[in-house]
């Protein structure tokens, strides 16, 4: 017997259909983007079909805005969906490595087929369980950790512990940055915060128009508000999302001292 395909509440057209052991993948298309979903009512993914490495979604484009305060040589995605995450940052940092964990291979290969995932050797992508891929890493082995895990209907409880955090925050070197994705903003006083708050001396967060909450620890301690104009003209020109925008919903979630 065949799967039975649950039209999900996104509109479009189906184009494409996968299933594994984890559920079904679907492809649908509108007339100007093109969505990732796992048979459910939330796109996972979503870009413009005319310029497939643009994200389409204001958190995605968020958790990138690590890099308008550091040029990492490697950086890290834990979760690839459609490859939004991972297109930008190979898009923005023609001379660096990413490296992108992903649990599952149809993910991976619809991101290549559907979604116009580049193909480099600067660009690798693992199928592993990236919760515990993370705790293989390396210490101070990469200089970004941008992590994403959401299966058809909720995020990955592994973002919420503190072990995950811990193993993040080895595996980033001394000036390294993290950035996580929420579907809501953690308890203020809860062990989650608390342990971000012991790995990472400063600490940003980000609400999205969708709700979502992006949650970034940089390594080192320093004014996040004295930003490089001419850099976030660089980052508009390779990629335009609106970085100046999107820096100023910025808010501090631990104080900062001045730069050193």
């Amino acid at each position: 017997m065949g799967t039975i395909i649950k039209r999900p509440d996104i509109k479009g057209d189906i184009v494409h259909v996968a299933n594994d052991r984890y559920g079904n993948i679907l492809v649908i298309d509108d007339r100007k983007h093109r969505i990732l979903s796992f048979d459910s009512v939330f796109e996972q993914s979503k870009i413009l079909r005319s310029a497939p490495r643009v994200p389409v979604h204001e958190y995605n484009r968020a958790m990138l805005l690590p890099l308008i305060f550091s040029t990492p040589a490697k950086a890290t995605v834990l979760g690839l969906g459609g490859g939004a995450l991972a297109s930008g940052l190979f898009t923005l940092l023609p001379d660096s490595r990413i490296d992108v964990y992903e649990l599952r291979q149809k993910v991976a290969d619809i991101a290549r087929d559907w979604f116009s995932l580049p193909e480099s050797d600067r660009l690798t992508v693992t199928i592993a369980d990236a919760r515990l891929a993370v705790d293989e890493l390396p210490e101070a082995s990469t200089d970004m950790i941008l992590t994403d895990l959401y299966s058809a209907d909720r995020m990955s409880p592994a973002q919420s512990q503190r072990q995950f955090i811990k193993a993040c925050s080895r595996a980033l070197t001394a000036t390294g940055w993290l950035a996580l994705n929420y579907h809501r903003m953690p308890e203020p006083e809860g062990n989650l915060i608390r342990e971000l708050k012991r790995q990472f001396p400063l600490l940003l967060y980000f609400k999205s128009r969708t709700n979502n909450w992006v949650i970034y620890g940089s390594k080192r301690d320093f004014d996040p508000w004295n930003l490089d104009t001419a850099h976030l003209k660089n980052l508009e020109a390779r990629l335009p999302i609106g970085w100046r925008k999107l820096a100023s919903k910025l808010s501090r979630l631990s104080p900062a001292t001045t730069t050193p």
